[in-house]
C-alpha cells in the first residue's frame, strides 16, 4: 500500500512557491520537503542545472531564514548531491511519465528515511565538516 503525502500537484506547487520565495515555515522545511523539491527540480530540468539551482535556492533560503552553517546544522553539500544522485537514479528507471504526485509520493515511500545515506556512509564521514561544505564519496558501499 503506498504512503501518500500529497495528495494533489497544487499541493507540491504550493509548497515549492513557499519555499523559492522563502516564506515556507521552518517548520516544513523538513525532510520530505527537501526531497520534494528535488524530485521536482530534477523532474523539470537536466541533473547539471537542477543541481544547481537546488544548491542555490537552499542556500538562499537557509540565508533568508537565519539559517548558518554549522558542524551540526545547516546546508550540507554531500548529504545534497546524495540525494540528487539517488533521485536521478530513481527516475532514470521509474521515468517521468507518471504525475509529479505519483513520483515525490512513491520515492518517499521507497526511500524517504532520513537514515538512508548511513547505508552508504558512516555516520562520522557524513558528518564531517569536510561532507558538510564539499562532495566527499561514500565509505560503505559506491552509488553505483
Amino acid at each position: 500500500m503506498m504512503v501518500v503525502k500529497y495528495q494533489s500537484v497544487g499541493e507540491i506547487e504550493n509548497l515549492i512557491a513557499a519555499f523559492e520565495n522563502c516564506t515556507l515555515p521552518r517548520s516544513e522545511w523538513d525532510h520530505h520537503a527537501h526531497l520534494t523539491v528535488a524530485v521536482w527540480y530534477l523532474t523539470r530540468y537536466s541533473e547539471g542545472e537542477a543541481t544547481n539551482l537546488i544548491r542555490d535556492r537552499i542556500q538562499h533560503y537557509n540565508k533568508v531564514n537565519g539559517i548558518q552553517t554549522t558542524n551540526d546544522s545547516g546546508y550540507h553539500e554531500t548529504i545534497t548531491l546524495f540525494w540528487i544522485r539517488i533521485i536521478s537514479r530513481y527516475l532514470s528507471i521509474a521515468g517521468k511519465n507518471f504525475s509529479i504526485v505519483d513520483i515525490v509520493n512513491e520515492f518517499i515511500k521507497n526511500y524517504g528515511k532520513k537514515s538512508f545515506p548511513l547505508q552508504y556512509y558512516s555516520r562520522d564521514r557524513l558528518m564531517s565538516w569536510q561532507a558538510r561544505i564539499s562532495w566527499i564519496e561514500p565509505d560503505l558501499k559506491p552509488l553505483d
